[in-house]
């Protein structure tokens, strides 16, 4: 048996599934910026690899589904959980 991925499946192809998926990395401490190469992010803690090749497969994969179905609305998905994580809520 293989390693498990920590990558969050994506619910649905739509923008309110980007979101979810979005939300879903920042809570496992896996956000990222979209234009970044997973394969190229570190942890700062100990600039380790955040993710396996495996994984970084993966998340490839999701972000070009995402990419093709929303264009650049992947980063209005995005946003708001980039907000979050900065310690800036957004008002609804």
């Amino acid at each position: 048996m293989g390693p498990v991925s920590r990558i969050p499946a994506l619910r649905e192809a739509s923008f309110d599934g980007a979101l979810a998926w979005f939300s879903d990395l920042y809570t496992g401490a896996l956000l990222f910026h979209p234009d970044d190469d997973p394969a190229e992010v570190y942890r700062v803690r100990d600039w380790h690899p955040l993710f396996s090749e495996v994984e970084a497969e993966e998340v490839r994969s999701i972000l070009g589904k995402l990419f093709s179905l929303l264009g650049d609305r992947v980063y209005e998905a995005a946003y708001p959980i980039y907000m979050k994580a900065c310690g800036n809520e957004l008002d609804g």
